[in-house]
């Protein structure tokens, strides 16, 4: 890898990211991913002031969401040593972001958005992103992030478009020709279209297609997949992750198996972690 694909001063071993994920970027998960060959993995979002155990044993990005910089400092102080990189979300277009007004339904605050990198940014010489999604604001948003940031992500899809639809490319060069810093594309990025993506962009975060598959780093780093269900398991019990996870994931792993439909309408009935084992 080219020496110049890197954010502030991390430079990871490929440019095959991630994405920053609520339900399936658990640590056992995230393991996975980045033995699969993941350049840089991303946690959930994770408010400042939450009290929940963090797991960072992969050495993450952190990804944070909040409307203020309250407990942004202590946050940062606390888990600077064991993560890459901080990373502010604001592209999340979920029904609680919108009645909380984090993630996307914050652009049209910029004053408060800059107010927030600003205290990121004296908390921590690690890097720092954020991540956006396309609005009216976006680009504006971009110019001033630049001041505190060393890369951005962008997600060409509105705020009303969630996850459907089509990803507005052009809208994404558009911020890749304006904005001197590293570029992070998501959206649809799957192993047929990665590599072109990167001929454009600085790197690209693979969300929705590695959910269940996280071998597919491995596949878009050239080598075999390698990657299986009882290695997801083998780490769940070793962190200690409650049951319904460990199912959700087990669902999730049913992705492109033969009978998946029976599968899960099994798994869907299992009371025990051994149920779990003897599906899969």
């Amino acid at each position: 890898m080219e020496l110049k694909y890197k954010i502030g001063n991390f430079k990871p071993k490929n440019r095959f990211f991630l994405a920053p994920m609520l339900e399936p970027n658990d640590i056992a998960f995230r393991l996975l991913c980045k033995k699969a060959g993941c350049g840089l993995t991303y946690t959930g979002m994770i408010n400042p002031l939450s009290k929940q155990k963090v797991f960072l044993d992969d050495k993450p990005a952190i990804q944070i969401f909040c409307t203020n910089t309250k407990g942004i400092k202590e946050f940062i102080k606390k888990y600077e040593k064991e993560v890459v990189l901080f990373d502010f979300n604001l592209g999340c277009p979920s029904v609680l972001a919108e009645k909380m007004g984090f993630g996307s339904f914050l652009h049209d605050d910029i004053e408060t958005i800059e107010e927030i990198l600003k205290v990121m940014r004296k908390s921590t010489k690690k890097p720092i992103t954020i991540k956006l999604r396309k609005s009216e604001r976006a680009m504006q948003i971009a110019k001033m992030a630049s001041k505190y940031v060393d890369a951005i992500g962008i997600h060409p899809r509105t705020q009303k478009q969630g996850y459907s639809g089509e990803p507005d490319l052009e809208f994404a060069l558009k911020i890749k020709r304006e904005i001197k810093l590293p570029i992070i594309y998501s959206g649809n990025v799957n192993e047929k279209n990665a590599k072109k993506l990167l001929e454009t962009f600085d790197f690209v975060m693979v969300g929705r297609e590695a959910i269940g598959n996280p071998g597919i780093f491995s596949l878009l780093n050239g080598k075999q997949n390698k990657t299986k269900f009882s290695g997801y398991i083998k780490l769940a019990l070793k962190y200690k992750l409650f049951f319904r996870q460990i199912k959700y994931q087990a669902i999730n792993f049913t992705k492109g198996v033969d009978g998946a439909r029976e599968k899960r309408n099994l798994l869907s009935k299992a009371k025990t972690i051994d149920d779990i084992k003897k599906i899969l």
